[in-house]
């Protein structure tokens, strides 16, 4: 009998200690989102924090000039990588941002659509003017030496390898395709997978927007 009381009480302790660990998890994880001005708009979670993705770049726009992470990034804006010869994903993803994008223009929120190349040895200048143009009249179309898009891709945590060692002029590149809301005074804040709609992302977007001004 001694030892079944024993067993229960190693027990009751055991859960006790259980019971407090989770309540100092959630604890903390509360204080976290009441310092967390964002709290209310997020849906997705970054390993680490928002603070583990973004940060400084050097591209070269759509005339040839470069430009820096401070000059692109005066407003809310949605940041795609992406290349102009995907046959699917790319096209598909610029459009829905820009469906976005004019969702938010309608609600009175001026925010601009960026996609910076991963094919950087295709993506000219010219050619991203022209990718853009066709997509969005506002649309940002950034490219860069190899060096500098590896630099912005890892500044993002984006995956991308090409496929131009097949020989083929026509070769594929294989990337991640998330869309990255990043605010001037905040950075990166929110990304949108492929399954998010055009008017989830302006809801999102504009609760970002709100909870920052």
């Amino acid at each position: 009998m001694t030892r079944i009381y024993a067993l229960a009480s190693a027990a009751l302790i055991g859960a006790l200690m259980i019971g407090a660990g989770v309540a100092v998890y959630l604890g903390q994880a509360k204080r976290a989102a009441s310092n967390d001005p964002f709290a209310q708009c997020r849906a997705s979670v970054v390993a680490g924090g928002a603070g583990q993705i973004g940060g400084p770049f050097t591209l070269i726009d759509e005339a040839g000039q470069t430009v820096s992470d401070a000059d692109v990034i005066t407003k809310p804006t949605l940041v795609y990588f992406g290349y102009t010869f995907c046959p699917d994903v790319c096209p598909l993803d610029a459009v829905r941002n820009a469906e976005a994008i004019d969702l938010l223009e309608a609600d009175g929120y001026d925010v601009l659509p960026v996609m910076i190349s991963v094919d950087p040895l295709r993506d000219t200048p010219e050619v991203m003017a022209a990718f853009t143009a066709n997509i969005h009249e506002r649309m940002l179309g950034l490219t860069g030496t190899p060096d500098q898009t590896d630099a912005a891709a890892r500044a993002y945590r984006v995956y991308y390898r090409s496929n131009r060692d097949s020989g083929d002029p026509y070769y594929l590149v294989d990337h991640s395709a998330f869309t990255y809301l990043v605010l001037p005074e905040h950075g990166f804040v929110e990304f949108f997978n492929r399954e998010t709609t055009p008017q989830q992302m302006a809801e999102r977007t504009e609760c970002f927007v709100d909870a920052a001004s």
